[in-house]
């Protein structure tokens, strides 16, 4: 039997998938004290400052590939960094978190058909399975166990939002296959942040023209800071030497683990008590990841 090692691509994603629930913790909590657009802004500011040092060393590497590949990268850039969560922090200031998790729990769904359909590829019996029992695990939870509560969910401006960026997310997984192979992950990483910033630049600014600026404070600060190391940074560089190992159908599954690690971060830092209803869907779902990830015959 193989032993794991420390960049073992499911433990990537895990990790990953941990690191981004925190961040829709810091964007529910801090909410009202900092703006959507400013969030993103600076979230991807502190991570482009994270990857300049690594990237450095690369910089001929950047210039031939910007050259090469501008199109694919502009493109990554943009959706990838500038607009997943920029639109998920638009839609949470407008929608409930159960409307949020559950549409935001449709990426694999949107992956996978979105493969299907532009890319030509399948899933096999076992990822089929494995995304159902997932969908259903998060089904549970976000219904808080009763079945009722979905009969009563409608979409409002919000959902729209994270609709859009279930889209934008889905389309970046994919299109993360057609990247410049040749170059180094830190380069990579280095030039998409700074597509991004660039990109939410003009954004930021309109934004400061209406009125809109942090509240500062040291929890918010925090934060911030947090979005932009973790999520930001190393949660990339986790996602996409994942993704290019196990491809975008299995690492769009792991997304379903965000239902079950954001209830036991609000726990902690939110004064939100898990129900038994999360621990049913927690089930369920890591039920659906081992059972797509299991070799098939």
């Amino acid at each position: 039997m193989k032993r794991w090692r420390w960049d073992h691509p499911y433990l990537l994603l895990t990790l990953t998938v941990l690191f981004w629930s925190g961040n829709w913790v810091v964007g529910r909590g801090f909410r009202g004290e900092v703006p959507p657009v400013a969030l993103a802004f600076w979230r991807w500011t502190i991570a482009f400052a994270c990857t300049l040092p690594f990237a450095w060393p690369h910089r001929r590497q950047i210039g031939s590939a910007l050259r090469a590949h501008a199109g694919i990268l502009v493109l990554l850039g943009v959706l990838g960094i500038a607009g997943y969560n920029t639109l998920t922090y638009i839609g949470l200031r407008s929608t409930t978190a159960t409307n949020g998790v559950l549409l935001n729990s449709f990426i694999p769904v949107v992956i996978i058909g979105l493969s299907w359909a532009f890319l030509g590829k399948h899933l096999r019996a076992n990822e089929v399975r494995g995304v159902l029992l997932s969908l259903c695990g998060v089904t549970v939870i976000v219904a808080h166990g009763d079945w009722h509560t979905l009969r009563q969910l409608s979409l409002n401006p919000g959902d729209l939002w994270i609709l859009a960026s279930v889209l934008v997310w889905a389309l970046y997984t994919l299109l993360l296959q057609f990247r410049p192979k040749d170059l180094h992950p830190m380069a990579l990483l280095c030039v998409l942040t700074g597509i991004g910033v660039l990109g939410l630049a003009p954004l930021y600014a309109w934004e400061l023209g209406q009125g809109l600026r942090i509240h500062p404070s040291p929890a918010a600060f925090a934060g911030i800071l947090y979005t932009g190391l973790l999520p930001g940074f190393l949660g990339y560089v986790f996602w996409n030497r994942a993704v290019a190992e196990v491809g975008g159908n299995v690492s769009g599954l792991f997304i379903h683990l965000m239902p079950v690690f954001t209830p036991l971060l609000s726990a902690l830092f939110l004064d939100e008590t898990p129900q038994a209803y999360h621990f049913a869907g927690m089930a369920l779902i890591l039920g659906g990841i081992l059972l797509t990830t299991r070799r098939q015959a």
